[in-house]
């Protein structure tokens, strides 16, 4: 064979069936590599992590001809969150907690419309300083301010003693002192359960209307509270 037959001679073809068990075999001996490798590196993937997890799609209330009815058992107004309270409701909480009754503005006036008012059997008891006492008071409420027990306790406890119910009342809004007459009232023997807080007081029961005494218990001098 002369130099010209071997220069045109062509290579010899290998057979396609060992091509393709050579590229699988190199494959195969690349992924068993790399997957050690991922499992060696601190930083390696979790092969069973969803790195790319779907977002539910809200539900879609377009449907034709069908019409989704409102959701009416979520609450609308702050007031209705759960967790949530108004002024009026965390009172009425702490003097329940206490064993206390709290009194709503309507039912202060019943009470004092009750003909076991006339018996003593249902008391009005004003929490505040003489000066507020006097200058307004609901008719014969018996003053017991708190912070001076001592001048009053002889005198109111006779009387709570046999009442089957003791409204104690202060100045209404933020005064707390009815609270804490009712606390010592407690302490000095009273039930919590004939204890009764009228948590709009002075302010409620003039706004509305209702008579006011002036001066001492039983003076008789009344005028009329404009609301």
């Amino acid at each position: 064979m002369t130099p010209t037959d071997l220069a045109g001679a062509r290579p010899p073809r290998k057979e396609p069936l060992r091509t393709v068990t050579e590229a699988l075999l190199v494959a195969v001996v690349g992924l068993a590599l790399a997957l050690l490798a991922n499992q060696l590196s601190p930083r390696g993937l979790s092969l069973s992590r969803d790195y790319f997890p779907r977002t539910p799609a809200p539900p879609s209330s377009a449907t034709p001809g069908v019409t989704v009815p409102a959701d009416t058992s979520r609450p609308t107004t702050p007031s209705a969150v759960p967790g949530t309270a108004t002024a009026g409701e965390k009172v009425r909480a702490r003097l329940e907690a206490r064993g206390f009754r709290f009194i709503e503005p309507a039912e202060a006036r019943q009470l004092f419309e009750d003909p076991r008012r006339a018996q003593e059997l249902v008391v009005f008891m004003d929490a505040r300083n003489d000066q507020h006492y006097q200058e307004g008071h609901i008719p014969g409420a018996y003053q017991f301010d708190h912070y001076y027990p001592g001048n009053h306790l002889p005198v109111v406890m006779p009387v709570c003693q046999q009442a089957e119910l003791i409204v104690v009342y202060c100045s209404g809004g933020d005064c707390e002192d009815s609270e804490f007459a009712a606390v010592a009232l407690q302490e000095a023997g009273i039930p919590a359960d004939r204890l009764g807080v009228y948590g709009g007081g002075m302010a409620d029961w003039q706004a509305t209307g209702m008579p006011v005494e002036v001066g001492p218990r039983g003076s008789g001098q009344m005028r009329e509270a404009k609301p």
